[in-house]
């Protein structure tokens, strides 16, 4: 079997660059320092490996039963993609603004390793709307399929690495140049997000 079968490169960088720049690696950095202040270093690792794999599963779900959901709604797929736009420039507005709520401190009661952490802050909105997106844009064969899942992989690896050296990015980052990567990403998000616009738009127009 050909390489070029089962994995496709574009897809593969659209799919990472979408998806990291909505679950935003360094963006998690002071988030997590802040919600795992308590805890010691075999504590904040186990965090950062719970909070992964509950976003990664999370994605996963929707990427595979998304379809049979959007079917039975009766919901195309330009109409998931205009919805899926319009919500990501408002997160990239967030971004971009420095509005996007942090999640409080307070909860540090329950288990923030899955909640706030592997979903709502990881496994949003922008990225189960982006993964359902991909996978309904794909051919339905195998290929995609892998290409998609080793892109979620990739972020996801980006994200436990993220969380697990969290103090020496921040150290070497500093709060500027967090904020700086979080506005790269508002705007790469932003662009996203009206690409995706204008192909919902093109899609009803010639559907009409």
């Amino acid at each position: 079997m050909n390489l070029a079968d089962v994995f496709d490169p574009q897809l593969f960088v659209t799919v990472f660059v979408t998806l990291f720049v909505i679950m935003d690696p360094p963006g998690t950095v002071p988030i997590f320092l802040a919600l795992t202040s308590a805890m010691g270093a075999k504590q904040r690792k186990a965090a950062a490996r719970t909070a992964v794999l509950v976003a990664f599963g999370v994605i996963v779900g929707f990427a595979v039963f998304g379809q049979k959901l959007l079917a039975y709604l009766h919901v195309s797929l330009p109409a998931l993609q205009g919805s899926g736009g319009l919500l990501l420039l408002l997160v990239a507005m967030e971004l971009l603004t420095g509005k996007a709520e942090t999640p409080s401190p307070s909860a540090r009661g329950a288990n923030v390793a899955m909640v706030p952490l592997g979903t709502p802050l990881l496994a949003g909105p922008g990225a189960i709307v982006s993964m359902m997106v991909f996978v309904q844009g794909s051919d339905g064969g195998a290929g995609d399929w892998i290409t998609i899942l080793l892109g979620l992989v990739a972020v996801c690896l980006c994200l436990f690495a993220a969380m697990r050296f969290a103090n020496v990015i921040h150290r070497v980052l500093g709060e500027s140049g967090t904020t700086l990567v979080t506005r790269i990403a508002g705007l790469l998000l932003a662009a996203i997000a009206v690409q995706m616009i204008a192909n919902s738009v093109t899609a009803f127009v010639q559907a009409a």
